[in-house]
């Protein structure tokens, strides 16, 4: 017997158990093609980022206002590039990286967060550390394939940045 929508049950209207995270990290360079990086006081190096804010943020703010709060550097909405999504699955739940980069011609970041970053130090991209926070190495990763730097596995979804690269 086949039944019509008049006749199927209703949906619920509940909304759905929370099954995923979703956060944006972000690949600061400066002039000098450093790379910033964060010593987190466990011991691993990540890049600026966090969670994005469900009420009232796109990717690009989201990122904005993490760099702000953890370094105190500036940079508005439109320099920043969103370039890919990252999903992996841990203890149970989605985890989507958003990744986005940035190019500052100057600025001196601080550690505005002592609680969570102990130091903030440009890098060379030919001595990044073995020792990365896994969302930031995944980012990093989706950034230069050429790198070749050891990270979670992760889905990649690369995004087009400009109508050419749709």
């Amino acid at each position: 017997m086949h039944t019509t929508p008049a006749d199927s049950p209703a949906r619920d209207s509940r909304p759905p158990v929370a099954q995923a995270a979703l956060g944006v990290g972000i690949v600061v360079q400066n002039a000098r093609g450093r790379v910033l990086l964060g010593m987190r006081h466990g011991g691993t190096w990540e890049l600026p980022g966090g969670k994005v804010d469900p009420t009232h943020e796109s990717i690009a703010e989201a990122a904005v206002r993490e760099l702000r709060e953890e370094t105190g550097l500036e940079v508005g909405v439109d320099d920043v590039t969103v370039f890919a999504m990252l999903h992996d699955v841990v203890a149970g739940i989605n985890r989507v990286s958003m990744a986005a980069a940035v190019t500052l011609e100057s600025g001196s970041p601080r550690v505005t967060e002592p609680h969570l970053i102990s130091a903030w130090e440009w890098t060379a991209l030919d001595a990044l550390p073995e020792r990365m926070f896994g969302p930031s190495a995944q980012v990093l990763a989706a950034w230069r394939p050429d790198l070749a730097i050891e990270h979670p596995p992760a889905h990649r979804l690369a995004i087009a940045t400009t109508a050419a690269d749709a």
